[in-house]
C-alpha cells in the first residue's frame, strides 16, 4: 500500500533530509558527480532549506510503501501551473508503480491545469518515466545554481 503524509513539523523535514541524501547518492553520483551531489543536497535539501521552502509555500509528501519510508516530492502553485519541484524514490521502490501514483496524487487532490517539472538532460531513467506517464518537453534551460555549478535541463509539462 502507498501512503502520502504531508511534512508538516521537523521530525518530517529532518526524515526527508535523510532520505534526500541517501536518494541522491544513490541516483545522481553517475549524472552529475561527488561534488555537485554534496553542494546540492546542501544548498536544496538540507533540513534548513526545505524547512524554508515550505515557509516560502512548498508542500513536501513523505511517501511510504508498506509503511516504510520510499521517497518524497514537492509541489509548489506557480499561476496556473503546478510546479512538481521534487520526485525522489529510493532505488529499492522503483519500478512499483509509486511515482505513477504520486503523480495522480498530485492530480486528483490539485486544481492546477498543468503539472510542470524539471529533469536534468542526462537523467534518462526519469525522463523515460515522465515521457512515459504523458509529460512532454516544453524548453530546456540552463541555470547556475553558484559554485561553478548549473543544472541543465529538459522543462517537462503534462496538463492535469
Amino acid at each position: 500500500m502507498i501512503e502520502f503524509k504531508i511534512v508538516d513539523n521537523n521530525n518530517a523535514i529532518a526524515q526527508v533530509s535523510k532520505l534526500a541524501k541517501n536518494i541522491w547518492n544513490e541516483h545522481y553520483l553517475p549524472i552529475i558527480g561527488n561534488h555537485q551531489v554534496s553542494y546540492m543536497l546542501d544548498k536544496f535539501q538540507s533540513e534548513d532549506a526545505i524547512g524554508q521552502h515550505i515557509d516560502e509555500g512548498y508542500r513536501y509528501y513523505m511517501i511510504f510503501y508498506n509503511q516504510v519510508e520510499a521517497g518524497y516530492f514537492s509541489i509548489c502553485e506557480k499561476g496556473e501551473k503546478l510546479f512538481l519541484s521534487k520526485l525522489y524514490i529510493l532505488k529499492y521502490f522503483r519500478g512499483k508503480g509509486i511515482g505513477k501514483q504520486a503523480i495522480e496524487f498530485i492530480k486528483s487532490n490539485l486544481k492546477n491545469p498543468v503539472i510542470q517539472l524539471t529533469v536534468n538532460k542526462n537523467n534518462s531513467d526519469s525522463l523515460a518515466f515522465y515521457k512515459n506517464i504523458g509529460f512532454e518537453i516544453v524548453d530546456d534551460v540552463v541555470m547556475d545554481i553558484g559554485n561553478g555549478f548549473v543544472m541543465d535541463d529538459y522543462v517537462m509539462e503534462m496538463a492535469s
